[in-house]
């Protein structure tokens, strides 16, 4: 019998997959509803580059088949989500938004990723726009478009997971996968006004998608909610030695964690360059996580200008050596923006390279330092709202700077070291901004708490698009 789903546009995955469970809506019911939403808004948000239907009505359908057999279906049932587009979905290109890799044969296996999801029964719906070669902070790409930020179709959604951040922020699908080298989940959890994890580096695997930098790589969830972040994480872990950076370590879920609340947690706000160039929106909403808080100390991470620098020779260079075949046989196919940025890259002298790995270690050493004396630091996620689609320069402390390269000056610092951070939304009128939550290696519990309160609390929320 056909049954007609809800209104499940802004539900959380939680929810969601209580509903299907429970038998109070089909599967099916719920991916077609997800697939319309998909068709309707996307002329508007430019989120997806691929809508994988036929696949989800397939996968929707065993579950229906399931629970009518009494089967389990798992924490995330009937839960739509997508993916960037450097995912390996079977079946698909791995586009990675460049114009070159459309070339490239289908995908014969999904990422390891997807796989743990679909096993907990969520349903995959697409693949998801993105910076090309991830190389890009804004969520335009030249060869598909912008992605549109929901709260303001005519500003960027961040990249370059940005096709991820305007996907759950418009309500197209409750939860995304993205991927993060130098805050490329965290700038599109900022700008468009929702929940975005980095894990540590290292904790899930990476193996199966399209790298960009492999000493930075980090893949990781977007959702609605802090709860729904924890729960994606919580099935997406697990060691898998196909990929040589996945730490061999066991599973430690954390969503049973979340209702622990905050006392205890000893937090501090990151000053000096994380409040050197920040908008007066980033300052506000930072101001307004800590006082909810309680947080009064203010700390400082030492060199973290000096770490973004390095970060920028590792990653121009890492990323012109993946790239130097196709700089020299198909330059032209690159978004010249990028293209320009890796040859520059592959210019770099070895020496400058030597001198900041040297420094990144240091610099990691120094910084786990503070953790000894605190469990989570507080920082911008982005130094200002959602800038205009197309805007080329703002004014960064006193400063005319490229939009493009400088979304990411706090996020940068962090991911270099390989921290996990959740980047939690606060409502700002007109448009949300995002604050990071920065933990201890392996300590997503930490900040996945911390975000848990402030939303129980109403301290942050994401926002429904205008």
């Amino acid at each position: 019998m056909a049954q007609k789903s809800p209104d499940f546009a802004f539900a959380s995955c939680a929810n969601i997959a209580q509903a299907v469970n429970a038998g109070d809506v089909t599967a099916t019911a719920m991916i077609e509803a997800a697939l319309a939403r998909i068709k309707k808004t996307e002329p508007v948000l430019n989120a997806f580059t691929d809508v994988t239907a036929k696949r989800a009505r397939a996968k929707a359908k065993q579950l229906d088949e399931k629970r009518a057999a009494g089967q389990p279906l798992g924490l995330l049932a009937g839960v739509p989500f997508a993916v960037k587009n450097l995912f390996d979905v079977s079946g698909l290109a791995t586009r990675a938004g460049s114009k070159i890799n459309r070339d490239l044969p289908p995908a014969r296996q999904d990422s390891p990723l997807i796989e743990r999801l679909e096993a907990a029964g969520a349903v995959l719906v697409g693949a998801l726009n993105m910076g090309e070669y991830a190389y890009d902070f804004t969520g335009e790409n030249i060869h598909d478009g912008p992605s549109r930020n929901p709260h303001d179709t005519t500003r960027m959604s961040g990249g370059s997971s940005g096709g991820s951040g305007s996907a759950v922020g418009g309500g197209q699908v409750p939860l995304a996968l993205g991927s993060d080298t130098n805050g490329s989940i965290r700038v599109p959890s900022s700008l468009c006004g929702i929940f975005g994890l980095k894990p540590t580096y290292g904790r899930l695997p990476r193996n199966r998608s399209f790298p960009f930098v492999d000493s930075f790589d980090h893949l990781g969830p977007f959702a609605r909610t802090a709860a729904d972040l924890a729960l994606a994480y919580d099935a997406m872990q697990g060691y898998d030695g196909d990929d040589a950076a996945c730490a061999d370590r066991p599973v430690e879920p954390v969503a049973h964690t979340l209702s622990d609340g905050i006392d205890g947690l000893r937090i501090a706000v990151a000053g000096g360059y994380f409040k050197e160039a920040a908008f007066p929106e980033a300052l506000s909403a930072l101001d307004q996580v800590a006082r909810a808080l309680d947080v009064q100390r203010e700390i400082e991470i030492p060199q973290a200008a000096r770490a973004r620098a390095a970060a920028y020779v590792i990653t121009a260079t890492e990323g012109a050596a993946l790239h130097l075949g196709r700089l020299r046989t198909r330059a032209e196919d690159f978004d010249p923006a990028v293209r320009d940025r890796m040859i520059a890259g592959a210019m770099v002298p070895s020496t400058l390279v030597v001198r900041a790995q040297k420094f990144r270690r240091w610099y990691r050493s120094q910084t786990l330092k503070l953790f000894e004396d605190v469990d989570a630091i507080l920082a911008p996620a982005t130094p200002c709202t959602a800038p205009l689609i197309g805007q080329k320069t703002f004014n960064l402390g006193g400063v005319e700077l490229p939009v493009r390269a400088n979304l990411g000056i706090y996020t940068q610092p962090i991911s270099f070291i390989g921290l996990p951070v959740v980047c939690v939304p606060v409502p700002l009128s007109p448009l949300p901004i995002g604050v990071q939550i920065i933990a201890a290696p392996w300590r997503e519990d930490v900040a996945l708490r911390i975000a848990r309160w402030l939303e129980k609390n109403g301290a942050v929320a994401a926002p429904l698009p205008a």
